[in-house]
């Protein structure tokens, strides 16, 4: 056992720290959720939750790390998207870049989609050449979860990191009633929404949420704008028996900006709003989720669950993408001239039974279910990316010329793949006596991909498995206090398993595992929750280069983490509140090559790209009277590399947002939220191998009226 799990061992004993910002986590599907006009935003470590596991458990006994934040809570800081959101959560940070959707998080020392998956009421979009661009915003969001480490046994490959489960506004019975946002903000920002739901019969409840935002974007050209439409319709046919139908469509033209170039290897303030990419730029996401739930309770102690969905992304990129400073030339060059496009389509479905019974004499609780996929995916592309200039096109450093995009390189198609995949996976709780309960699940997964290339005709394919568990022992303190110490393992792909080269093909999948013990407590007579946990990561099997052959790879590496994580909510006198998390990690490369110019340099001990030691965040709010609040928040993220030889840093930062709300009327209430309020320049996330950065926006107000009816 590492040091971080000997010291927090120590910390144990010590004054209580806390839950995180939300305990409550995800209701299970199809469960009828608070009416429209819900404002509660409070949680418990007692709430049920299937974020660690299927078997419908609270947080406090779960052994696994777990976070939920209220969508009420996202919505009312000014989080506009799922990312902004969670990474107010211990010990995730953003990541994102326009190549990945904007999309990419770090978690526990590991990053981007193929190691911190992303989920939409509990279902996967296979990611297709790392990226993810769906949820398109928070405006329909009930609650969003989070379960930080290894979760293969739970929802396949790709999910060492975390998982982050969007759960969405659902159908409830009672009267209808309506919700309708106006906003209006910096940068010309604009938003009209509509939240409906309520009861149609006895049997038929509904929920329709729809989302229009505009805005001109802090950088020149940096127009963007969202379309959103949620609908659900639930059938309750017979007192154990319901159907939902539910249907989410996004469309989405995001602010097309690909950071800021640095001059001599520092950020130049004056360069904050420009914009280098061409006038013809383009970057375009189309998202569609339909589902049909079926939810059977056929006995006392047996139920049945089936989710039968239809997934679909089309996503259009052409842009100049690089922008290169010379200090020789003292001279900014643009390249990267890359036109590209995504078709995908999966067609799935999960069943699952969940039966309660007696394992030698025993009470026990036991989930099994299977898992199936078609996914298919085409790619069109300019490749090989030869743009007109060789070494770039000069541009003016302060007046860009918008220029238009052009290529040597022929936009046509590059590949189609299918990939059928298939998984059967088991839970149990097994309650070994009062105080003490044991957790585990096992998952076997299968996956074959046929690739087609259309550029010279050849095909490939390759079948893919793997096989997790876990084990997680919980014992319970006092009825509000559980320690919990668990093992679990995963696997991640080495690229995106539905778009895999022919030479990824070759590769298996990479596994990793993971020890893990915490503490969580609820105390103060349930005023306060804290929880603590220390974790130890291995991920094996990853590429590296082969000496004396930078085309070549092999899949010998390895890297890990060491960390610690703690939070705490506290409902305070006098009608304040406090959520306050902080996290650190040791991440490094164990054992991995790098090809330089063809020499062979050992990356061991450096830390992995993107990802910070330290991260913090704290949120202060206070009921001023019945009609009157406000909150204020800080976030501090460490220092990350851009680079494996840890050359090119990101600076640390630390912004604060703020808010308050007024309930002018019975029915209205009037917002103000105020994001960056020091109007701090800061780097969120890197690009071009650190030469760009994406900054984060700067200082912006918005202004929201809710009605209501």
């Amino acid at each position: 056992m590492n040091k971080y799990l000997l010291s927090s061992l120590c910390l144990l004993a010590l004054p209580s720290l806390s839950q995180a910002d939300d305990a409550a986590l995800t209701l299970p599907t199809g469960t009828i959720s608070a009416a429209a006009n819900e404002s509660d935003d409070s949680v418990s470590l007692k709430t049920p939750t299937t974020a660690g596991s299927r078997l419908g458990l609270s947080a406090l006994e779960t052994p696994a790390s777990t976070d939920s934040l209220s969508g009420e809570r996202i919505r009312a800081r000014g989080d506009r998207s799922i990312q902004d959101a969670v990474s107010r959560s211990a010990g995730i940070s953003r990541t994102g870049t326009p190549g990945d959707g904007g999309t990419s998080l770090s978690a526990r020392g590991f990053t981007g989609q193929s190691s911190v998956m992303q989920l939409y009421d509990g279902n996967r979009m296979y990611t297709g050449m790392g990226t993810v661009t769906f949820p398109v915003n928070s405006w329909a969001v009930e609650r969003v979860d989070v379960l930080r480490g290894p979760a293969s046994v739970l929802y396949g490959e790709g999910a060492t990191g975390a998982v982050i489960n969007t759960i969405p506004k659902k159908p409830f019975s009672g009267e209808i009633e309506n919700h309708l946002r106006l906003g209006y903000g910096s940068f010309d920002r604009q938003q009209q929404a509509l939240d409906s739901g309520g009861s149609l019969s006895d049997s038929l409840s509904y929920r329709l949420n729809l989302n229009r935002e505009r805005s001109n974007g802090w950088v020149d050209r940096g127009d963007s704008s969202g379309d959103f439409v949620s609908a659900a319709l639930r059938w309750q046919a017979r007192d154990d028996l319901a159907f939902t139908l539910a249907h989410d469509y996004g469309d989405q033209n995001p602010m097309n900006y690909f950071g800021t170039p640095l001059i001599d290897g520092r950020l130049h303030k004056r360069l904050r709003d420009k914009n280098y990419n061409v006038s013809n730029d383009k970057q375009h996401y189309n998202d569609q989720w339909t589902r049909l739930t079926s939810e059977w309770q056929i006995s006392d102690n047996l139920s049945a669950s089936n989710e039968l969905y239809y997934l679909k992304a089309q996503r259009r990129w052409q842009n100049a993408e690089n922008y290169n400073w010379s200090t020789a030339d003292r001279q900014l060059s643009r390249s990267g001239y890359f036109g590209i496009s995504h078709q995908q389509e999966q067609v799935g479905d999960r069943q699952t039974f969940t039966l309660k019974h007696s394992l030698f004499g025993l009470d026990s609780q036991t989930l099994v279910g299977m898992d199936y996929n078609r996914i298919r995916f085409h790619m069109k592309s300019n490749s090989p990316f030869n743009d007109v200039t060789p070494h770039g096109d000069s541009i003016d450093l302060y007046h860009p010329a918008k220029g238009e995009f052009i290529s040597n390189s022929p936009y046509r198609d590059q590949f189609k793949t299918t990939t059928r995949q298939m998984s059967v996976f088991a839970e149990n709780r097994l309650q070994l006596s009062e105080r003490w309960s044991l957790v585990t699940g096992v998952r076997r997964d299968y996956a074959h991909i046929d690739r087609d290339d259309l550029k010279d005709g050849s095909q490939s394919d390759k079948t893919l498995t793997g096989n997790n568990w876990k084990a997680g022992l919980v014992f319970a303190v006092t009825p509000d206090t559980s320690l919990y110490g668990q093992y679990s393992t995963s696997t991640d792909g080495v690229g995106g398993l539905i778009s895999l080269s022919k030479s990824q093909q070759q590769f298996d999948l990479s596994t990793a595992k993971q020890t893990e013990i915490g503490l969580k407590q609820a105390f103060w007579d349930q005023r306060g929750e804290w929880t603590l946990a220390a974790y130890h990561i291995v991920k094996k099997k990853l590429l590296t280069d082969v000496p004396g052959d930078p085309d070549l790879k092999q899949q010998v590496g390895q890297q890990s983490s060491n960390g610690l994580e703690a939070s705490l909510d506290l409902q305070l006198p006098h009608a304040w509140q406090l959520q306050a998390n902080a996290a650190i990690v040791r991440a490094q490369y164990d054992d991995f090559q790098q090809d330089v110019d063809g020499v062979q340099v050992s990356r061991d001990g450096k830390r992995p790209v993107d990802v910070p030691r330290r991260t913090a965040n704290l949120w202060l709010s206070k009921a001023i009277n019945d009609d009157l609040r406000a909150g204020a928040g800080v976030r501090y993220v460490d220092a990350r590399y851009a680079d494996m030889a840890n050359r090119n840093q990101l600076p640390s930062y630390t912004v604060v947002d703020a808010n308050i709300s007024w309930q002018a009327l019975r029915n209205t209430t009037l917002g103000l939220q105020l994001n960056n309020l020091f109007d701090r320049q800061y780097a969120q996330s890197q690009y071009n191998d650190g030469q760009q950065w994406i900054l984060g926006e700067p200082r912006s107000f918005f202004v929201t009226a809710d009605y209501r009816f």
